[in-house]
């Protein structure tokens, strides 16, 4: 059975950091795809930043150079790095987890930007 649990959001004014993490049981991190969803109020998910078994990463263009997405093998966790963050940032970040058979999500981690 595969568990995806996130933690390491909070409240933080604009300009501040955070550090997502997302702990994995079941599977192993650097064979999937590992990727950082968000969903604002009102707003469909979206990806953000997502890290393949190969290491290639991506970033949806509005946090490229402030995000940055990190894999840890030996912890079989995921993070997400959050600097300079934007009032426009908040949403309940999930983490996800997937291979060719299946998908599998956290239940999500609220970060909240005032400005």
């Amino acid at each position: 059975q595969v568990h995806v649990v996130e933690s390491g959001g909070g409240s933080v004014q604009a300009g501040g950091s955070l550090r997502l993490s997302c702990r994995v049981a079941g599977l192993t991190v650097d064979l999937v795809t590992m990727a950082w969803y968000r969903q604002a109020p009102g707003k469909q998910r979206e990806l953000v930043a997502v890290i393949e078994n190969t290491g290639s990463i991506n970033y949806e263009d509005s946090v490229q150079g402030r995000f940055a997405i990190s894999r840890d093998n030996a912890k079989n966790a995921v993070y997400l790095q959050m600097n300079s963050l934007k009032p426009e940032d908040t949403a309940v970040y999930y983490c996800n987890a997937r291979n060719s058979f299946h998908t599998f999500w956290g239940m999500g981690t609220q970060v909240a930007v005032s400005s």
